[in-house]
């Protein structure tokens, strides 16, 4: 081998030496489990990643203060529609769970009987009537008799009584005859009030007994209509304070959140805590103008006790809790996420009222909260578009 020979192959084994010698860095660098773009990424500064987040900002406004509870509708007026007089059903004039309104006849009974006893009442009351005329004008004249001494005063007596027995006959006869009109009456069943039948017990053709133990129908009045609703005792004293200032509102939340509140005010406390459940009984009332209220219903309820001004307020899914309690990532003018614990004194629907920890116009994480740590840059994936509202 020539000299120059030499020289290569001393010249091929030094770069071979230096490749395996830079391949064996890289590996270790890989095995490490570090590279140059994860060496940047990792750090916290200009090439740091920014976490995508959604914020919102911290509004001061005023919030009503509600106390929440579960309500049941009660009907207004409720009435068990019943025969007064015995007979059979001729006609049913209400269709089943229909409206109906104040004086609409419902039922019919045969009035055949009832039309022949007011006539033979009227036919009594005639014959009695003509009685007691007779028996005055004998009293007259005996009267003028017994002036004269033409009778003894005995014989007075005796047609004076016969002249009040007849009064009091005829008297008896005219109230009898009122009765039979009564009872003429009594076999169109009306409604007394407005209001939705439930359902018709008996059916044309049946017989009836007057105050039967079982109603015809039962008719609720929904307009307006009654809400009851319990409170902890420990809310009485402010609801009692309030109530006695201005009348309460008290609103009903629908289960579809985009459909109408019914609104109404509160007309009753109970004047006795339940010693077994601790809650105190209350009671509202709506006008429900559109029936949206139906007895028998449970609805949620919300009591308004009074208005708080400036209050700070946040989305509710802005709140996280751990260990020490609330807190909210809050995102600096640098883009900088922290955290901060926050005391939140209560909540109202999706909204959480803050009692500190916060302050006006302050940026809150709203989305994205669990990539996020102490002194996290972030950059806001979308603009505070859904500001708490």
């Amino acid at each position: 081998m020539t000299a120059s020979s030499r020289r290569r192959v001393f010249a091929l084994a030094v770069m071979v030496a230096v490749a395996a010698v830079v391949g064996l860095g890289s590996y270790l660098i890989v095995a490490d489990g570090r590279t140059a773009k994860n060496a940047k990424e990792g750090g916290k500064g200009k090439g740091a990643v920014l976490v995508p987040v959604t914020v919102v900002r911290v509004l001061q406004e005023t919030v009503p203060v509600r106390l929440n509870a579960i309500g049941n509708v009660e009907a207004y007026s409720t009435v068990q529609v019943k025969s007064r007089v015995d007979g059979q059903i001729t006609d049913v004039n209400v269709r089943e769970g229909a409206p109906v309104k104040k004086g609409d006849v419902l039922f019919r009974i045969d009035v055949r009987p009832f039309e022949a006893a007011l006539r033979q009442a009227e036919a009594n009351a005639l014959r009695d009537v003509a009685a007691r005329d007779h028996a005055r004008s004998q009293e007259k004249r005996y009267q003028e008799l017994l002036d004269k001494n033409f009778i003894s005063k005995d014989a007075y007596a005796q047609i004076r009584t016969n002249a009040a027995t007849a009064e009091a006959t005829a008297k008896a006869s005219q109230a009898a005859l009122e009765n039979a009109r009564l009872n003429l009456e009594y076999c169109t069943i009306r409604s007394a009030l407005e209001g939705y039948v439930g359902r018709v017990l008996l059916q044309a053709g049946n017989m009836v007994r007057a105050n039967d133990v079982n109603p015809l129908l039962v008719i609720n009045q929904v307009r307006p209509i009654y809400v009851n609703f319990a409170v902890p005792e420990q809310n009485l004293p402010e609801v009692r304070q309030y109530m006695a200032k201005a009348s309460l509102a008290v609103d009903v939340v629908p289960a579809d959140p985009n459909a109408p509140r019914p609104s109404g005010r509160l007309i009753f406390i109970d004047n006795a805590v339940d010693p077994t459940t601790g809650t105190i009984r209350l009671r509202a009332q709506f006008d429900n103008v559109d029936a949206a209220l139906w007895p028998g219903q449970f609805v949620n309820v919300t009591l308004r006790l009074y208005e708080q001004s400036d209050a700070l307020v946040v989305p509710s899914t802005a709140v996280q809790t751990g260990p020490e309690g609330q807190y909210v990532y809050v995102v600096s003018p640098e883009m900088v996420a922290d955290v901060r614990r926050i005391a939140v004194q209560r909540t109202d629907g999706e909204r959480s009222i803050v009692a500190k920890g916060l302050a006006k116009d302050e940026l809150v994480v709203v989305r994205g909260q669990l990539r996020l740590g102490p002194k996290t840059r972030v950059q806001i994936a979308k603009p505070a578009a859904a500001e708490a509202s």
